[in-house]
């Protein structure tokens, strides 16, 4: 069955009598399924598939079997896992991942650090209680493009970003103020970061306390301690970075907002969040 479906769908740019050779069935075998009328779980499948092709292609190729499901019971279909499994396998789709991301390290001076509040507790009961920061870097052809971000750990929204040619504590800074200016927390939020000299910076740390804001910052050299953070970035290079090769750091920065806008705040699901977006989870909670 697959061979005939095959061959029937590339007969237009090829000559059906040779696919049949190449593919070892016979010609009157062919002609006779395809003037088969297609039976009615056939007819819902090509509907299915239809959804399935458009939704994969919303999700910028990074939707698996697991979201894709979701999806599509959110449209109205019942549909198992076998049977999009098995329409994803059959027609070759499948979730784009690349390489494994490198890890910066930054030298910093021993001054400015703050104990770890967070303690690698990334839950949080409401918006604005617990806010997560980091600094990556992304390769275009006229040098690297740096990406500050800060994701609220309720949702896992990014409420803050900004990028720059340098990695300089006004970079961080122009990422906070982005997400303070957005979201209005109240004192007491707690922030955390690495110990980063951009983190580490007077500056920095002196606007984080005009607005009451409670400083919290990893233990030396480990990772983990900021992995909601390390997941995104993981996530963006993974759906976006390593799928393409940016001219510029422009081109770089409007790909981003435009994955960061309309697509991983407001339709991404994350299975953190019970697979829906960050953008609905806090309409859920409001």
């Amino acid at each position: 069955m697959m061979r005939y479906q095959f061959i029937k769908a590339e007969k237009a740019k090829n000559n059906a009598g040779r696919l049949c050779v190449l593919f070892k069935v016979s010609r009157s075998g062919f002609y006779a399924w395809a003037k088969r009328p297609a039976s009615s779980r056939q007819r819902e499948d090509m509907v299915l598939l239809t959804h399935i092709r458009a939704q994969f292609k919303a999700s910028l190729y990074s939707y698996g079997r697991p979201r894709m499901v979701e999806e599509l019971r959110e449209e109205g279909f019942q549909v198992g896992h076998h049977r999009v499994g098995r329409l994803m396998r059959e027609n070759g789709i499948q979730a784009v991942r690349t390489r494994k991301s490198r890890r910066y390290f930054s030298h910093t001076p021993a001054m400015g650090f703050a104990p770890n509040l967070l303690n690698q507790d990334f839950t949080a009961m409401a918006p604005n209680q617990k806010w997560s920061v980091d600094i990556s870097y992304i390769e275009t052809r006229k040098g690297w493009l740096y990406l500050a971000v800060v994701i609220d750990l309720y949702s896992r929204k990014v409420v803050g970003w900004a990028v720059s040619d340098r990695m300089k504590m006004d970079l961080a800074l122009r990422a906070l103020r982005m997400a303070i200016t957005l979201r209005r927390p109240k004192p007491g939020l707690i922030h955390h970061s690495d110990r980063g000299s951009q983190y580490c910076a007077t500056e920095y740390q002196m606007e984080l306390k005009r607005h009451g804001i409670k400083i919290s910052m990893s233990g030396k050299g480990n990772c983990y301690d900021n992995a909601p953070v390390e997941s995104f970035f993981k996530t963006l290079k993974a759906e976006l970075v390593w799928r393409m090769r940016f001219e510029t750091r422009l081109k770089a920065e409007t790909s981003i907002r435009n994955y960061i806008n309309n697509f991983y705040n407001s339709r991404r699901r994350h299975s953190a969040l019970g697979n829906i977006s960050p953008m609905r989870y806090e309409k859920m909670a409001a």
